[in-house]
């Protein structure tokens, strides 16, 4: 081989590598984009109010009046939660702190009336969020609908003391 055929197969090496280095990074910035694109927690920074109904153990349903502030990092794949809710027989109030991360949410609870506290797992698409909240001896399955600035939250137990809260929130100021 000439020293210019090598210096020319040298040339067209480096560009081939440099293309397969640019489309490598491309999918990757394009993926990242996307992530952030379907982040359940967009739109959710701030604070809500609601109310809706719970019903407890025995049966017996009452009117619940609701707020949560939601703290949403910068990354936008983590959200801290404070919920607060009130009926005439009934309190409570739950932390969470929750991260998002290939379609799937994990994080932790805790809920200071009961003074209980436990892991939190589920799925999540731009919008809705479906999970499950557990620690030992309870679960409680909760689904949450963010459009715009209205949320619904609905969450099931088996619980003796709720079996189903159903909460209607507008996002404060709209």
């Amino acid at each position: 081989m000439s020293r210019s055929t090598t210096f020319e197969v040298c040339v067209l090496l480096r560009g081939v590598l440099a293309a397969v280095f640019l489309l490598s990074a491309g999918p990757a910035k394009a993926q990242k984009a996307a992530e952030a694109a379907v982040n359940p927690f967009e739109g959710m920074a701030g604070a809500w109010s609601g109310n809706g109904s719970i019903t407890l153990g025995s049966g017996d349903k009452e009117r619940i009046r609701c707020r949560v502030t939601y703290v949403v990092n910068d990354a936008g794949n983590r959200v801290e939660q404070d919920l607060r809710c009130a009926s005439d027989s009934y309190k409570f109030e739950l932390l969470a702190d929750i991260s998002f991360s290939n379609g799937f949410i994990t994080g932790r609870w805790n809920e200071r009336t009961q003074k209980s506290s436990g892991t939190i797992s589920g799925k999540a698409v731009v919008g809705q969020i479906a999970a499950l909240a557990e620690t030992s001896g309870f679960a409680a399955f909760f689904t949450m609908i963010t459009r715009g600035d209205r949320q619904s939250i609905r969450i099931e137990s088996k619980s003796p003391e709720i079996s189903d809260v159903t909460i209607t929130l507008r996002r404060a100021g709209k």
